[in-house]
């Protein structure tokens, strides 16, 4: 096998697709991202890059606080147009049943089957984007996505994306067990 060079981009797979929830001038608002990750267990912190000049951008610096929405692959639709479209000229804040956990302004979405509240830990900028690092309050989750006391990925069915085809995805088949699959591993 060969290693070539291949245009510098964002090849970390799969991105799930998630959906941003925040309060702007007291009304909820969502944008569509996939620049999305997990940085810490203890505390839970998740990061967002996003652009620093989305009507969500100015309601989590607002509020301090924001929401991340897990959609599944059968809300596509939905996710898409949310992701196309600017809460400065559209008002989507009827797109989904909002509620209100902990923190009490960051909005969720309860048509998706996982939703986590944050509280803004720190922004760095990097202009014209910046990354939002969001301490996680809360996560709540319907009885049906779950097995037993976690959410199940194969019921949850989230939705992918990849950049360099600019499709979204979702899994495939569980392979085995982290942090047991390869305890036996010998090189040779």
């Amino acid at each position: 096998m060969s290693k070539k060079e291949i245009k510098r981009n964002c090849h970390l797979y799969p991105m799930p697709v998630v959906i941003v929830g925040a309060k702007k001038d007291g009304r909820a608002n969502f944008m569509t991202a996939a620049f999305c990750g997990m940085m810490n267990i203890r505390p839970p912190v998740v990061v967002l890059g996003l652009a620093m000049n989305h009507f969500t951008t100015a309601g989590i610096r607002e509020n301090g606080t924001f929401s991340v929405n897990l959609p599944s692959t059968s809300m596509i639709k939905v996710t898409d147009y949310c992701g196309t479209v600017s809460g400065y000229s559209v008002d989507k804040s009827d797109l989904f049943t909002v509620f209100y956990g902990k923190l009490g302004t960051a909005p969720m979405i309860e048509e998706c089957p996982l939703t986590m509240e944050c509280r803004l830990m720190q922004t760095i900028e990097f202009s014209p984007d910046g990354a939002f690092f969001g301490e996680i309050i809360a996560a709540y989750c319907d009885d049906a996505y779950m097995a037993g006391r976690m959410p199940d990925i194969a019921r949850l069915d989230p939705l992918l994306y990849s950049m360099t085809d600019n499709g979204y995805w979702n899994i495939g088949k569980r392979l085995g067990t982290a942090w047991n699959i390869g305890k036996d591993y010998r090189k040779g």
